[in-house]
């Protein structure tokens, strides 16, 4: 019965029959729910009544520009995320990033007083920090989808056909509600430096500059770089708001800790002092590096069938993801000894007699 249902979903999609679509999506969430499977109806549930406010549909996914020399897609399209987006930023920067997504619901209101409202958000900082976390963030809670392009994406070794690319795509966000979320956007400021002919990337700059004027009247624009201080000046006067996302601050690296292994049977969040010299020692990383050590430490305790995950075991796989490329018997040691692991815990580690630990030690 189910397979039936997943084949005319499936049909329906491929002849653009959004209503077809719609009624075996209920038909199989009634299914579901007959035969228990509650969480798989909600899923489904969620992506149709999101769908519903969502003004991009399936067929529109057919008709996105494509370069011209590659054919290939040069944006993708991310709708709203059914699951909730976490965010987790130092206070100030959410406080700036929540009073963006509030202008954006009151600009009418800013447009009947006479008061300009332009929707154009700049976000840089380093690499991993949260820049595409903040722009989905920004999607989810105003239900519209996001028209991600990346800009080093589109430089043609033929800048003509850059500027044709930049065209199409704002051509594309143009029409249909949408938040148009240019990644990478200092590409084409470095570009300069590079092998082209100056006069020529100017135009392809002029472009860029020309096309986001005509877009931002009516929509939403959300730029992303790593290197904020490669852009032209003049990119600066089109965003009214500008937000640097930073590594994250001592708080929101405990928040994150907590955050990535909230479903995982542990020996440490109840431990206050366990907490803080993780954090302590994950302090200078970015949450993408975060995200990493906590994910790799968990994959070791599923492949060695421990029950659940360890202190030792997570201070010893921060230690091995900080010192990657340089490292040796002894200061390894000595670092998990110094940050509370017993002889015994580094000896059954390391795979060594508890004699050499001492050794080593001393």
């Amino acid at each position: 019965m189910i397979n039936s249902e997943i084949i005319k979903i499936i049909e329906g999609a491929l002849e653009k029959n959004k209503e077809k679509v719609i009624d075996y999506s209920n038909l199989l969430i009634q299914n579901l729910e007959k035969q228990g499977d509650k969480g798989a109806a909600d899923r489904i549930r969620k992506v149709l009544e999101r769908k519903k406010m969502n003004p991009v549909y399936l067929d529109e996914l057919t008709n996105v520009p494509v370069d011209n020399e590659s054919r290939m897609s040069i944006v993708d399209i991310e709708f709203p995320k059914s699951e909730e987006i976490k965010l987790i930023l130092p206070t100030y920067t959410e406080i700036k990033v929540i009073d963006f997504i509030k202008q954006l619901k009151f600009k009418k209101q800013f447009n009947d007083m006479g008061i300009e409202s332009v929707s154009t958000l700049l976000l840089y900082g380093p690499p991993g920090c949260g820049k595409t976390t903040v722009a989905n963030f920004i999607s989810q809670k105003t239900e519209l989808p996001l028209i991600v392009a990346r800009l080093d994406t589109l430089i043609s070794s033929l800048l003509g056909s850059t500027g044709k690319n930049i065209r199409r795509i704002f051509e594309f966000a143009n029409s249909k509600p949408c938040i148009l979320f240019l990644d990478e956007f200092d590409s084409i400021a470095k570009a300069r430096d590079d092998q082209y002919e100056l006069g020529e990337l100017k135009r392809v700059v002029n472009s860029l500059l020309q096309n986001i004027d005509e877009f931002i009247k009516d929509n939403i624009l959300i730029a992303a770089t790593n290197h904020h201080d490669l852009l032209d000046k003049a990119i600066w006067r089109r965003f009214n708001s500008i937000i640097e996302i930073p590594k994250p601050d001592s708080e929101s690296v405990t928040k994150l800790i907590l955050l990535f292994i909230e479903n995982i049977k542990n020996d440490f969040t109840h431990d206050e002092k366990k907490i803080q010299t993780i954090a302590e020692m994950l302090k200078n990383y970015s949450p993408s590096e975060i995200k990493n050590v906590m994910h790799n430490s968990i994959s070791k305790m599923v492949m060695n069938d421990e029950k659940f995950l360890t202190f030792e075991r997570l201070i010893f796989d921060i230690y091995l993801f900080t010192n990657h490329t340089n490292t040796s018997q002894e200061s390894m040691v000595k670092y998990l000894n110094e940050n509370g692991i017993s002889q015994k815990m580094i000896s059954d580690f390391l795979n060594i007699s508890i004699r050499q630990v001492r050794n080593l030690l001393n």
